[in-house]
């Protein structure tokens, strides 16, 4: 069955912000509407939508997008509560690690999911489950940073109302169909929603500095066989010989290596990659991107990269440090710091640095333990009935 649809797993969000000529509700419309109509009509209980958990129907401008993966999916009659402790850490509603839940949860995760859409990251954020868990319990949204002052109001009503901590209150599957929002999708304002997307990855553009840094401390200490497989890999890509990819270039080069990606990804790597901004990727730039989507686990490497900036050698990275390295920005320091110092006492440890080395800055890559979340789950549960 799958093979009849586009696999987007990894570009769902990707395929639906790409299209800059549209405007910023036809797309989110066609994504609401596969869940409202297929699965509570029908007296299902999806308990596990995510981005990659949609499928495109074919490559068509106008497919329709499908819903897949009901393996933790449960048939339901109104008033039904469950208690099983399902779904994936940042689309899990708070009832959910609460215990007690109905059909409400698909709305919270469809929700978490526009947020994800209209901004690039979660709304509920922490490197580890108890800090995804008690993100989503504490709830509040952010709809001051980058780009939400540039989305227009009716799309951050509908998400507040899906993200109701309170699933009585919450819109129904029905009632989010109705929002002003949807249901005037054809008059809603033209939003590049791919440059909202971009403008979230700027803003995290230090994290991805300090990391490019270190990749590139990782390559010089890396062994030149290891090494020069990429620089072969560019050196082909390379096409006019004139020791920068182009766009042209890499969307050609990945297509002849097997990798059919999106120009629009093409062109997020790209951009994300360009540390001069001439818009081109020379050897040194192509080589760190290719080490970072390698994601490095070498031991040996990580620690000669780590010892770099520990220039003391005190065993943390200090912001002076960082400042030596980055330069006098003092607010890029302080997002780096935010982004990495887990335990906030103001210093990067190793074991802070191998985290951001070996799962990166993107959410996306982290990988988190439904058996915690239940563990957790529990401990809430016994402090909510504790504190009653």
């Amino acid at each position: 069955m799958q093979d009849s649809f586009k696999n987007t797993s990894t570009s769902f969000s990707i395929d639906v912000l790409a299209h800059q000529y549209r405007n910023e509700g036809n797309e989110l419309t066609k994504f609401a509407q596969p869940m409202w109509q297929l699965c509570h009509s029908n007296g299902v209980i999806h308990r596990d939508l995510k981005p990659e958990n949609f499928l495109f129907a074919n490559k068509s401008e106008d497919a329709p997008l499908k819903v897949i993966d009901f393996g933790l999916s449960v048939f339901f009659n109104p008033g039904d509560r469950f208690t099983e402790v399902v779904g994936s850490a940042y689309y899990m509603a708070p009832e959910v690690l609460k215990r007690n839940y109905g059909q409400e949860v698909d709305v919270w995760s469809a929700g978490v999911i526009l947020y994800i859409l209209l901004c690039g990251v979660p709304p509920f954020w922490g490197d580890n489950d108890e800090k995804i868990a008690q993100a989503i319990i504490r709830g509040g949204l952010d709809f001051n940073r980058e780009p939400w002052p540039r989305v227009s109001g009716n799309p951050k009503d509908l998400i507040r109302q899906m993200l109701d901590p309170d699933p009585a209150t919450r819109l129904t599957a029905s009632q989010v169909l109705e929002h002003p929002w949807l249901k005037n999708a054809d008059t809603a304002p033209n939003v590049s929603l791919g440059e909202a997307v971009r403008s979230r990855l700027q803003q995290f553009s230090a994290m991805n500095k300090f990391k490019k840094k270190a990749l590139g401390v990782v390559a010089r200490n890396m062994p030149v066989e290891e090494l020069d497989k990429y620089v072969q890999m560019f050196h082909l890509m390379d096409k006019d010989k004139n020791g920068n990819l182009s766009l042209e270039e890499l969307m050609e080069g990945l297509h002849i290596n097997g990798q059919r990606v999106p120009e629009s990804e093409i062109r997020m790597l790209l951009e994300a990659a360009d540390t001069d901004g001439n818009g081109t990727l020379d050897c040194d730039e192509f080589v760190t991107v290719s080490l970072h989507l390698k994601k490095m686990t070498n031991e040996k490497y990580l620690a000669a990269a780590f010892r770099y900036f520990d220039k003391d050698g005190s065993g943390f990275i200090e912001i002076d440090e960082l400042r030596q390295e980055l330069g006098p920005n003092e607010q890029a320091i302080l997002e780096i710091i935010r982004d990495v110092d887990t335990d906030r006492d103001g210093r990067i440890s190793y074991q802070e640095f191998e985290l951001m080395m070996k799962s990166g800055a993107d959410w996306r890559t982290r990988q988190f333990s439904r058996a915690n979340f239940s563990t957790l789950s529990r401990k809430l549960c016994k402090e909510e009935t504790s504190s009653s």
